[in-house]
Formats: structure tokens, sequence, C-alpha cells
């Protein structure tokens, strides 16, 4: 796997703005960047390893260096309806970076073959891929392995130098 701090701590929820409170309070985040309406699409994602098309609304944060995001989903199933199904609102996932396509193809690969299938990949607009892997049966709900090219992290860069 890969050999860093993980970059992103995300939590699912029903209520963007209570969940955004609590952790301005608690953690300290900054000013949060809403995504409303993200849509995952079939060509461009699966869940359970069929295609999957869901929307889900996305707010962003930071606390020092790392992002906070915040997920409601809107319409559709995916391991965030899941979650919320099984768990109720909470802690969903840890993310850790992968330097390149290769590095997160190779990464991807060896979670799987650790144990660790993927339960849901996809691509974003702007070339982001993201999968998240689950050893569920191990007490690890969710860790979400993604390959940000730099379009996304200048976006990611400008979200957290406006929290000044």
């Amino acid at each position: 796997m890969l050999d860093q701090t993980p970059v992103q701590i995300a939590w699912v929820t029903t209520d963007l703005a209570a969940t955004e409170k609590v952790l301005t309070a608690l953690v300290g985040a900054g000013k949060w960047t809403r995504m409303p309406g993200v849509h995952f699409s079939p060509e461009m994602c699966t869940y359970r390893g069929r295609p999957a098309d869901f929307v889900a609304d996305i707010s962003l944060s930071y606390a020092g260096d790392t992002q906070l995001e915040v997920i409601a989903p809107v319409t559709g199933p995916s391991v965030y309806t899941e979650f919320l199904d099984r768990c109720g609102p909470g802690l969903h996932h840890i993310c850790v970076a992968a330097a390149d396509g290769d590095r997160f193809e190779a990464a991807v690969s060896e979670a799987e073959r650790d144990g660790a299938p993927v339960v849901m990949s996809g691509t974003m607009p702007g070339g982001m891929r993201f999968a998240y892997v689950s050893a569920e049966n191990s007490g690890v709900p969710y860790i979400e392995i993604a390959y940000i090219p730099p379009q996304i992290q200048a976006l990611f860069d400008h979200i957290k130098q406006e929290q000044n």
C-alpha cells in the first residue's frame, strides 16, 4: 500500500450544514466549499461491480493540512447510502493519494490482493481517479485510494487557501 499520511477524512450525513457546524467547532475546520449535485455516472463509476448512477452533495474544508469532506447522498445507491442505511451518519473513510496513475493502479491491486476488495471506483471530471476498498470484517469500512491530477490539486489548494 501507499506509505504516507492520509490526505482526507470524510463523513457521510443527511445534513451537510449540521455536520459542517460540528466539524468546525470540534476540529477547527475553516470555510466550507459546497459542490451540490455531483453526478457519478454509469460511464465513469462502478458500485459493487456494476455501473453506478447516483448524485451526492459534497462539501470540502481543511483543518490544518488535512482535507475534510462531508457527503450527503441525494439519489441512487452508493457506498454512501449503503453506509447511512447500515450505520447512520458518521465517519465514512480516510483517503490516501497516489503520486500518479500507475501507483494508483498498483495500490488498488495490492489492496485487493491483501483482502480489501474494491467496493466503488471511478473517474471524476478533471481526471481524479478513486477506488474505495473495504476490509469490513476487520473493522476497516472504507479506505479511499485516489490519484489527484494537478488540475484537481490546484482546486484543492485554492479551497485550502480560502481558509484564511
